[in-house]
């Protein structure tokens, strides 16, 4: 009987699957719906690396799209976690030989916790989570209004004629 050496055995596949099946992709869109992220879903064995992943986008339409779909539903789901850390209140409160006294450690968990994922959705997604600031306005967002009303029901016209002499002088400048 011939012995078997290394070169008979087809070597073993190194690094992580890197062939696109439809499973993997459905199921790196699931956990991304849930809000967990592509990160912490690639490390598992049987997922492929982040990097193929970019790939697969780049190379799939379709993936790219139920990538992008779910990915905005797992902001939406990391958004809703933001609400429940908030309302839950249950160890908001801890009893002691003095009675009852609020739990700063935990109301402080919950504000990091919340603080940490607002922040993520404000880098990940600026357009719906982040802050609209704009001055001199921005291509999406409508146009600041700098006109102001003035309501001059009442006023003594001594008042309504310094108010008009000021307008014509800043029309004039």
């Amino acid at each position: 009987m011939p012995r078997k050496t290394k070169s008979d055995t087809p070597p073993k596949p190194r690094g992580r699957p890197s062939t696109y099946t439809q499973e993997i992709a459905d199921e790196i869109c699931e956990r991304l719906a849930k809000g967990e992220p592509l990160a912490e879903i690639c490390r598992f064995d049987n997922m492929p690396a982040v990097r193929t992943v970019s790939d697969w986008k780049a190379s799939n339409a379709a993936f790219s799209a139920d990538f992008a779909r779910a990915r905005e539903e797992g902001y939406d789901q990391i958004a809703a976690d933001c609400l429940k850390i908030a309302d839950e209140t249950s160890n908001d409160t801890v009893y002691g030989e003095n009675g009852e006294r609020p739990n700063t450690e935990w109301i402080s968990r919950s504000k990091l916790r919340i603080e940490t994922r607002l922040k993520l959705l404000a880098k990940w997604d600026p357009k719906r989570y982040g802050e609209k600031l704009a001055i001199g306005g921005a291509a999406d967002l409508p146009p600041v209004d700098t006109k102001a009303t003035l309501d001059v029901a009442g006023l003594p016209t001594e008042v309504l004629a310094q108010i008009m002499k000021a307008k014509d002088a800043t029309e004039r400048s």
